[in-house]
């Protein structure tokens, strides 16, 4: 699908994940593991060092859920961040496993009313128009209320802490990953082509 502005590129970009180890039945499903909780954090282990998201379930149910459903999977384990403009967004959210990427594809969650605004630290699924958010997020580097109020995204979270471990997320390719060869070839076609890029190690619930 081919996006028609630059803001909207935020939708439909990909990214990578591969695990040497054999996931579980569980992990592989896109059966929903059921609702998350009100409010939850994520830590993040990275390429780059430690971030923590704080989810708020309020602010959007549908992707709160969405979220939680995946970090549960560990879907984001081994995922690269392949789209970074510094000042506006860095972007991720696509298995390296092309095979786990076309599961999830036409996994649609509905839309959520954008109860928050877009600045700084809020962390948000992309999205290529209505009813089309499935499993990729960006987490905004800066205020993008005016741009991306309007067109609907809606932040579920935020960075709560390690801000300056997201600033820090390797920038030099830009948005030069090619992201039907990210969905095709999956992170062999990131390796190889872009290896400098920062990924996630882990993505674990808080206990």
């Amino acid at each position: 699908m081919k996006l028609l502005t630059f803001v909207a590129l935020i939708c439909l970009c990909a990214c990578s994940s591969s695990n040497s180890s054999k996931s579980s039945p569980e992990e592989n499903s896109t059966k929903a593991a059921g609702p998350s909780p009100a409010v939850f954090r994520v830590n993040f282990d990275t390429s780059k060092g430690p971030f923590v998201v704080e989810v708020h379930r309020s602010w959007a149910p549908n992707g709160s859920d969405r979220f939680y459903d995946l970090v549960r999977k560990k879907f984001f384990d081994g995922t690269r961040f392949f789209r970074v403009v510094p000042g506006f967004i860095v972007q991720f959210g696509l298995s390296g496993d092309p095979s786990v990427s076309a599961q999830w594809r036409t996994m649609n969650i509905p839309d959520d009313p954008v109860t928050q605004h877009n600045v700084r630290g809020t962390i948000v699924f992309a999205t290529a128009g209505p009813g089309t958010r499935t499993t990729q997020l960006f987490i905004n580097l800066g205020d993008n209320t005016q741009s991306l109020d309007p067109q609907g995204f809606s932040p579920f979270g935020r960075v709560a802490e390690g801000m300056d471990v997201v600033d820090k997320i390797y920038s030099g390719y830009g948005e030069s990953p090619d992201q039907g060869r990210i969905q095709a070839e999956g992170n062999e076609y990131l390796t190889q082509s872009f290896p400098n890029l920062d990924y996630i190690k882990s993505a674990r619930v808080a206990q």
